[in-house]
């Protein structure tokens, strides 16, 4: 009975901290596209497309951010990131395969950017050694 008490109660955490990402999503770009990834691509690079939201600490205040991938195929991906200092911004992402594992590789404002799955949470490394973890909301 406890397991399933417990097991309710994660659900339904999970169910309102996707509903308040979606809620304080800011409005996205007219011209958001997401295409449903080929049916041939391997599972892992497919999990990549959609909408992801995350937050992180910058000067001691919590900041939203999102990640969108539009399109993506064996060696390409489309993308939105979205900041509070920036806005939306699209970028062109280079697939790369390291040690039997994907990652998208695009450059920003800052550098180069990596994002790459960690189990069920997409993660956002940027220059010079920031995280950000993400979640799916769509």
């Amino acid at each position: 009975m406890k397991l399933i008490v417990v097991g309710m109660l994660f659900v339904l955490t999970s169910f309102l901290f996707c509903a308040a990402a979606l809620m304080a999503a800011p409005p996205l770009p007219n011209d958001v596209q997401i295409v449903q990834p080929d049916t041939s691509l391997p599972r892992e690079l497919a999990t990549f497309s959609g909408k992801w939201y995350g937050t992180y600490v910058q000067g001691g205040k919590t900041q939203e951010s999102f990640v969108i991938v539009e399109k993506i195929d064996e060696g390409r991906a489309n993308l939105y990131n979205y900041s509070p200092q920036y806005g939306w911004e699209r970028y062109n992402a280079d697939v790369i395969k390291e040690r039997g594992k994907y990652k998208l590789w695009y450059r920003g404002r800052l550098g180069g950017y990596e994002l790459s799955l960690k189990g069920e949470k997409l993660q956002l490394y940027s220059p010079p050694s920031s995280t950000v973890m993400f979640i799916r909301v769509d």
